[in-house]
């Protein structure tokens, strides 16, 4: 198809610097690509979730590579749908979101909308079962990425299985702490 005006603002396909194979990313609109077209537009994501981890090496299941609790100084929207035409409300998996700083924890069945205030503490995040590929999409409409994680919320044995990100609070430095299994980001 040939490039127009505005075949930019269309878009499908993985991240860029994602490795090839891991079906995660569908569609994303990220301020680090195509000479800054989405200035101040960090995280627009649209992820498919298939019933196993791909293209991450030593991961065998969700439940090891979870999102541990953090917040954003923006707020966020964290969406999950089903994809079975014939009830599109069942999600086809379940999902742990643990909401607040005490945790309260919530067991995502059903297609959902998660909002989530500026310097709210979610998580950890957790898809425990997908019997059914779902889709998730992520929406934080911010300048730059921020995020400041709670590792000490959660116990030694837990924090092995989740991923914490660290940026834009106290550095604008990205500090990554992967689950024990990952090699890399999702």
């Amino acid at each position: 198809m040939p490039e127009t005006k505005y075949d930019k603002y269309i878009l499908s396909g993985p991240r860029p610097w994602n490795p090839p194979g891991t079906g995660a990313v569908v569609a994303f609109v990220d301020d680090r690509v195509n000479d800054n077209a989405y200035f101040q537009s960090h995280q627009y994501y649209i992820h498919w979730v298939p019933k196993v981890p791909q293209g991450l090496p030593g991961v065998s299941s969700w439940e090891q590579m979870g999102h541990g609790p953090h917040k954003h100084k923006y707020p966020e929207v964290v969406m999950h749908l089903g994809t079975d035409p014939d009830n599109p409300l069942d999600l086809g998996g379940e999902v742990e979101f643990c909401l607040g700083p005490e945790m309260e924890k919530h067991i995502l069945t059903t297609s959902n909308m998660v909002y989530l205030p500026a310097d709210f503490i979610h998580g950890p995040w957790i898809i425990r079962k997908v019997t059914r590929p779902f889709i998730m999409v992520t929406v934080e409409q911010c300048p730059t990425h921020t995020e400041m994680s709670f590792q000490d919320m959660v116990s030694d044995e837990e924090r092995d299985n989740l991923l914490f990100i660290d940026q834009g609070y106290k550095s604008e430095e990205r500090v990554l702490k992967l689950a024990k299994k990952m090699k890399r980001e999702w």
